[in-house]
């Protein structure tokens, strides 16, 4: 998956805000305050709508005020997201938009479309369009249809306007784009690693994917090291590359029913639990879990990977992300650190600013300062620290 462009109305800070063309890895940076983590609750709030109803994910994100804690203040109208992706690179254009507002005090979706652009020209096909719980969607294969004309349209009612028609229609082989669009966002994930929250040992259990805080990372890595140990063996390699003197990491499940997280250094007899390695180790290995996942989320949205990390290890860290994105998910990253920038590319690097309570959203490309610079050999790191980044300098 490859999300193009994001245009942001009434969204908390984001009062009117566009991020385009942006790459398979891109990373976020900005003042305190400047509204990185509210860029990733966009993701948050659309996969919640679809698990749940907007309702539901509004409430999570602005409390019991919901709807008007969540859209910009003093704006009127709408909160809307428009987002532009393609599921693969040679994959038609489609464009996702949502729309939601209040009736009599309750939140609803005003407007939802989906719709693709096949070529370079002409107009999009739309194969969803729903306004307060009704409307149409198509239930032909993409590929198979060449004429605009021969789409086979089928309306359908909601059984609430606050539902997602994504979430109703992708659960039917018959909506087939929707079913795409669905299975996308249901998929996402938001990591916010804590080093408190995966070395205290778990109860036994089951877990497949390294949840948000990390806290199940001794039951996904039991689940690796049993279910997948061709993946777990690369996870390894990788990590005694980037810590040296480890050598094996497992998962142990005791008498009691709980899974210890093991190090192993050569250099002594006996592993060591997770409560006495150091955060660096515990946090490069977790990375490495979510980068290696069997089955990788088609988008990661990582905050400030740098904490409790060496500065060494923050150039491998990113190269890591961008193999992961090399590989055909996306990731994006938000950071404060000038050694973790020092890493990424100009066209990889967009900033935050936030004048008169508004964020806008810059690229660092299209700063002629900034290009003029990165093209004489400096690194974005340096002139993000000496303040070249107008309204986004670190604090």
């Amino acid at each position: 998956m490859h999300i193009e462009s994001i245009n942001l109305k009434n969204f908390k800070s984001f009062q009117d805000a566009q991020m385009t063309n942006i790459p398979h890895f891109c990373v976020i940076v900005g003042a305190n305050g400047s509204g990185k983590s509210t860029l990733f609750s966009v993701f948050e709030f659309l996969r919640e709508s679809l698990v749940s109803n907007v309702h539901t994910a509004l409430t999570k994100l602005g409390g019991s005020r919901g709807f008007k804690e969540i859209r910009s203040r003093g704006a009127t109208g709408s909160i809307d997201i428009e987002i532009k992706f393609r599921e693969y690179d040679n994959s038609p254009l489609v464009t996702y938009f949502l729309s939601v507002d209040e009736q009599n005090g309750r939140p609803v979706v005003a407007r939802e479309i989906l719709k693709y652009r096949r070529g370079r020209g002409g107009q999009p096909w739309h194969f969803l369009d729903f306004s307060n719980g009704e409307g149409s969607a198509v239930t032909n294969e993409i590929e198979n249809v060449t004429d605009v004309k021969e789409l086979d349209r089928e309306q359908q009612k909601l059984r609430s306007p606050d539902i997602l028609a994504v979430k109703g229609l992708a659960q039917f082989e018959r909506f087939p784009a929707v079913m795409a669009l669905g299975t996308l966002i249901e998929n996402w994930h938001i990591s916010d690693f804590h080093i408190s929250r995966a070395r205290p040992e778990q109860e036994a259990g089951y877990a497949e994917h390294l949840s948000r805080e990390g806290e199940n990372l001794s039951l996904v890595t039991e689940y690796l090291h049993t279910r997948h140990p061709t993946v777990f063996k690369t996870i390894l390699e990788k990590l005694t590359t980037r810590i040296p003197g480890i050598t094996t990491v497992d998962a142990k499940t005791t008498e009691e029913g709980r899974v210890l997280l093991r190090f192993q250094d050569g250099a002594f007899e006996d592993p060591f639990l997770a409560r006495y390695v150091s955060d660096g180790t515990i946090k490069m290995f977790a990375y490495l879990v979510l980068l290696y996942d069997p089955q990788p989320h088609p988008l990661l949205c990582v905050e400030e990977p740098e904490n409790q990390l060496y500065p060494n290890l923050l150039v491998e860290l990113a190269e890591e992300f961008r193999a992961y994105a090399e590989r055909g998910g996306q990731v994006f990253v938000s950071s404060h650190s000038p050694d973790f920038l020092n890493a990424v590319k100009l066209e990889e690097v967009y900033w935050l600013v936030k004048e008169n309570g508004r964020t806008k959203i810059k690229r660092a490309q299209d700063d002629q300062q900034v290009a003029a610079f990165m093209a004489e050999g400096d690194q974005m790191g340096y002139l993000w620290k000496e303040g070249f980044f107008e309204g986004a300098g670190p604090q």
